[in-house]
């Protein structure tokens, strides 16, 4: 499309000029670009000024000059769209030249990509904002600029769900976020990064730590920092039944914050061991994220972490229970909470044992300590052995305990009779 009558005269009138008044009079029609041009021809008319001052030779400070007002031009419009536009043809005209304007590149790049991010095309913004020279080589970049802008990239990769892409960049800043340590804001950026990341890829023990501490920071604001308690309670109480989980939703419980969330309830249960019922697990579901409910080889992330859960809850009512009463209370087939059961004391996440000829499931007493093979417990006989030996110790104590008591009270009792 071709620009505006006044735009090209004003381009014709800078041609027919000597060539070192060139430059002062492309500044001029860039500061004139609202009263010369309109909404309609604005896009022709600033590509054909960009393409006008690339093909007039001017000299690279020159230039670097006119593109630095150039993109003050398209700051000030604050149109979207003409952004990505004018400044994607901007851009190619560098490509043949990108190490004579590396800070004009750099400021175009990220007025792309927050125009892109305004149109919620976030994978756009993640690739404009990769483009920005960083290299020292090129331009002078302190470790605060290169970190601020790999955030930005992991947080647009974030945004559409590319957590291998946002992975990589958080990587990236794990070896220069100890170079701004007195950086609030973008530390915290990167603790939340990390944690989002971490969500995504299912690793929710992780994820309920890293939010957890997010949630204390006083860079956000308070309404902020408790939505961040919820999401870390959510995690909580995703993450796979077993100490490590336990120590989690202690800290989580014991924040008095938690008690005015609408997690609560569930979080409550989960801490003391209380089984869960259908109902509020329901409940509890509508407030995850597409990704938390996501299906797995055993069923839902939820409905997996309530099973595991319930079981936990079952060994702390039962010494035993057979296979289909433990299917019933888990809502499984018998097989299915056989497997379930196996798995876990193999994970070190339940101490027990499985008689598989009498159909029953032996629960030990006390908790795991989530070192794979460490949750069998020994064989029957030894333990009711020392079961025994403990009860008959017990009852010795205590009866030793009403003699020295009677002997106290009434000395001469015992001396004439329990003496004899």
């Amino acid at each position: 499309m071709a620009p505006s009558q006044k735009v090209a005269s004003a381009l014709a009138h800078v041609d027919s000029l000597p060539e070192p008044s060139r430059a002062a009079q492309y500044e001029s029609i860039l500061h004139q670009i609202k009263d010369l041009s309109s909404p309609q021809t604005a896009v022709s008319d600033l590509t054909a000024i960009a393409t006008a001052f690339f093909s007039a030779s001017l000299g690279i400070v020159s230039t670097r000059s006119l593109l630095d007002t150039f993109a003050s031009t398209l700051r000030d419009i604050k149109n979207a769209d003409m952004c990505i536009e004018v400044g994607e043809h901007v851009l190619g005209l560098t490509a043949s030249a990108p190490s004579s304007y590396p800070d004009q590149i750099a400021a175009l790049q990220e007025l792309v990509a927050g125009a892109h991010e305004s149109n919620d095309d976030f994978a756009a913004a993640a690739r404009a904002l990769s483009q920005i020279p960083l290299d020292e080589s090129q331009r002078r970049v302190s470790p605060a600029d290169v970190a601020r802008v790999w955030v930005r990239i992991v947080r647009n990769h974030l945004e559409v769900d590319d957590t291998g892409a946002a992975e990589a960049y958080v990587n990236k800043l794990k070896n220069i976020m100890h170079t701004v340590p007195d950086d609030a804001e973008l530390q915290l950026h990167f603790q939340l990064s990390q944690a989002r990341i971490r969500d995504s890829k299912g690793e929710f023990l992780e994820a309920a730590r890293r939010y957890h501490e997010v949630s204390f920071s006083k860079a956000v604001a308070e309404e902020e920092r408790l939505h961040t308690l919820s999401v870390a309670i959510k995690c909580a109480v995703l993450a796979p039944a077993g100490p490590q989980r336990s120590r989690v939703l202690a800290r989580l419980y014991r924040d008095e914050r938690a008690a005015g969330l609408e997690e609560f309830g569930m979080l409550e249960k989960m801490f003391l061991d209380r089984l869960l019922e259908k109902g509020e697990v329901d409940k509890f579901a509508e407030g995850l994220a597409p990704h938390q409910l996501a299906t797995t080889a055993h069923g839902t992330v939820l409905s997996r972490a309530v099973v595991e859960h319930n079981l936990l809850g079952a060994s702390r009512l039962y010494a035993n229970i057979g296979f289909e009463a433990l299917a019933a209370l888990l809502g499984l087939g018998a097989d299915e909470a056989e497997d379930t059961t196996a798995r876990m004391i193999e994970q070190g996440r339940l101490v027990g044992r499985i008689d598989q000829l009498e159909r029953i499931i032996w629960f030990e007493k006390g908790e795991g300590s989530g070192v794979t093979g460490s949750g069998r417990a020994e064989g029957l006989l030894g333990k009711e052995m020392r079961r025994w030996d403990g009860n008959v110790q017990g009852v010795a104590e205590e009866v030793e305990g009403v003699i020295n008591a009677i002997q106290n009270e009434f000395p001469d009792f015992v001396a004439a009779n329990l003496r004899a």
